[in-house]
């Protein structure tokens, strides 16, 4: 399919299909594969693990990230 056909078709896509349509035009040109994916979140999972075991960083409770979290909004809207 090229490109004018692309343009030509879009606006006749069902309601519900265009976010996941818009998705892909934006970043499926350039997504790195699931198998790369898993694999960086695998080697973050295991840094931020050592990190904890060695203690060079303190864990934050859920509830503390949440309230951080709801400040930091709560602050860009306002």
């Amino acid at each position: 399919m090229n490109w004018p056909k692309i343009e030509d078709e879009t606006p006749h896509l069902p309601e519900e299909g265009r976010p996941l349509s818009t998705h892909w035009l934006v970043t499926g040109f350039d997504s790195p594969p699931e198998k790369a994916i898993k694999s960086d979140c695998l080697l973050e999972s295991l840094r931020r693990a050592d990190e904890l075991d060695n203690e060079s960083v303190q864990p934050v409770p859920s509830d503390e990230v949440m309230r951080r979290a709801r400040a930091l909004i709560k602050k860009t809207i306002v």
